[in-house]
């Protein structure tokens, strides 16, 4: 399972400098990004390493497990009312519908709702501070953790299981 750590450079130099580290240590391209204040994110941080912005992919995750859930119980409930006619298909094609309800109603929730990161860090990013995000599997993490230090990095206190592995 990739967790994630996150690391603040004072300047895009020393940001791409860690990058550069992380790269170096055989990290995927795809797993690290950058965090900014949104006028240096337009100016100077290419759009493939941008983190995204939202909570959108990890709502719509949750509220298609939630509204697949409730779609099941609520077909189950059905299948044991005998005048509704309803069968176990029909119990399994109101899951499939909750899950799509929840999940379409959760993302466009979540899409205005900041991302972990970014609510956790907002004053150090909205100080000018360029934040490094890591995601890969424990012994990568760590051999990339020596790097990106040595380039002038800090950690920061956030480690958690990515949103999506």
């Amino acid at each position: 399972m990739k967790h994630r750590r996150i690391y603040a450079s004072p300047n895009l130099a020393a940001a791409q400098a860690a990058l550069g580290a992380a790269r170096d240590t055989g990290i995927d391209p795809d797993d690290l990004s950058l965090i900014a204040r949104s006028d240096i994110e337009m100016d100077a941080v290419p759009d493939n390493l941008r983190e995204a912005h939202t909570d959108m992919v990890p709502a719509a995750l949750r509220g298609a497990a939630g509204g697949g859930a409730v779609g099941l119980v609520a077909g189950l409930v059905a299948v044991a009312v005998p005048p509704l006619g309803i069968t176990l298909a029909g119990a399994g094609l109101m899951a499939a519908v909750g899950a799509l309800v929840g999940s379409w109603s959760s993302a466009l929730v979540g899409a205005t709702v900041p991302d972990p990161v970014r609510r956790q860090f907002e004053d150090a990013i909205q100080a000018g501070q360029i934040l490094l995000v890591v995601d890969a599997e424990e012994p990568a993490l760590d051999a990339a953790e020596a790097a990106v230090l040595r380039a002038g990095a800090t950690p920061l206190p956030y480690e958690a299981p990515s949103a999506v592995s």
